[in-house]
């Protein structure tokens, strides 16, 4: 515990890099190859006077909410960690999330053209874990974990501390990652307290 008006209590046990949850643990449009970074161009990749575990370190002191993005496909939900979620615009009503290009989740968003997001509370690490492939992956429908159905029949998380319902509206690629930009159609709090990721742990605020 920290002193001061405020203060966040962390999860000493979780230590996870911010790149396993699916963040912008790299500078959009960099990828790194060993300890270095190379900068994506038109004719190759131009090498960067930059250190990436000392890019990681940097990166991990910015601090950032703990979303599930949850979609379906002809499989069942799918959902996905991340902790590369913002606010992009109020009018119109948008916000971004950042998914790995590869993720079965991407995919079927991209298809379904829409999708959610659950702001985890402070008590549901273990999903947040769940979906960002530390423990077992949820079944395809989902029978282990708490939700309930949001207005455009995709998963919400029970119990969050806040929830988005996105239409698909913008695709770009950045690097390994894409951005999607989504225009929100509903939105709710929860009472709980958001689950915080920072310093590769998990912490609160109090």
């Amino acid at each position: 515990m920290r002193s001061g008006p405020k203060c966040v209590e962390a999860t000493p046990r979780i230590e996870l890099g911010m790149e396993l949850l699916q963040s912008s643990a790299l500078p959009l449009g960099y990828v790194a190859f060993g300890p270095r970074f190379y900068l994506r161009g038109g004719r190759g990749q131009t090498e960067l006077d930059l250190d990436a575990d000392r890019l990681r370190d940097v990166l991990a002191q910015v601090p950032g909410g703990v979303v599930v993005v949850s979609t379906r496909d002809a499989q069942g939900y799918r959902g996905l960690t991340a902790s590369s979620f913002a606010a992009a615009s109020l009018d119109p009503p948008l916000v971004l999330v950042c998914l790995d290009r590869f993720s079965a989740t991407l995919g079927a968003v991209a298809a379904a053209g829409a999708f959610n997001v659950s702001l985890l509370a402070r008590r549901q690490e273990f999903l947040a874990d769940r979906f960002s492939g530390r423990a077992p992956a949820a079944d395809p429908a989902w029978r282990e974990v708490p939700h309930r159905a949001g207005a455009n029949g995709l998963p919400v998380v029970e119990g969050c501390a806040a929830w988005f319902e996105c239409e698909l509206n913008a695709r770009h690629e950045a690097g390994d990652h894409e951005v999607l930009l989504g225009l929100v159609r509903a939105a709710g709090r929860g009472q709980a307290e958001p689950l915080v990721h920072f310093q590769r742990g998990f912490w609160t605020l109090s």
